[in-house]
């Protein structure tokens, strides 16, 4: 476990494709990470803690089949330890709190990222930056809360150096 920024990012490449595929993977990672915590709002006092899983679509749709009765693959999945009231509350000291788990599945993103004409990299960071955004409570539900969303996301890939993943559609 490697510690940015007061956050603890425990890191596990569970598909190698992963590691092929994108150059330096984890330092690619815990920077995407590192940037979007220090500019998410809002933005939870004292060390944290979160774990990514850079995992196959076999092993996220048993976890989508199990935690969301969806048998089928997703891109990201983020399951947040914390409720918005309890990142709200100041911290216990210098006991880190676990923000939650983010798993990204390589197929799925490839494949995404190939038809979207996006390197897999940009991708990954994209969804590195949403998935972490909802275990700081953010979420798309509503129209609203997807511009709010979408907005950060923006930002924070903008400062990372990447496109913008929304791109205005040609009418």
């Amino acid at each position: 476990m490697e510690s940015d920024s007061s956050c603890a990012i425990e890191l596990g490449i569970e598909d190698p494709r992963w590691a092929e595929s994108v150059a330096g993977v984890e330092d690619f990672c815990r920077r995407c990470l590192a940037t979007a915590l220090a500019m998410a709002t809002p933005r939870p006092s004292g060390p944290l803690e979160l774990a990514v899983h850079l995992v196959s679509d076999a092993r996220i749709r048993e976890l989508n089949a199990r935690f969301r009765g969806r048998n089928a693959p997703t891109d990201v999945l983020s399951f947040p330890a914390l409720t918005p009231e309890e990142l709200a509350e100041p911290p216990n000291g210098a006991v880190p709190r676990l923000l939650g788990d983010i798993l990204v599945a390589f197929e799925t993103v490839r494949d995404e990222a190939a038809r979207e004409g996006k390197p897999l990299a940009a991708h990954l960071a994209h969804l590195l930056v949403h998935g972490l955004l909802h275990l700081l409570g953010h979420d798309h539900a509503t129209e609203e809360e997807a511009r709010i969303m979408e907005q950060a996301e923006r930002r924070i890939l903008a400062a990372l150096g990447l496109p913008d993943p929304y791109p205005v559609p040609a009418s």
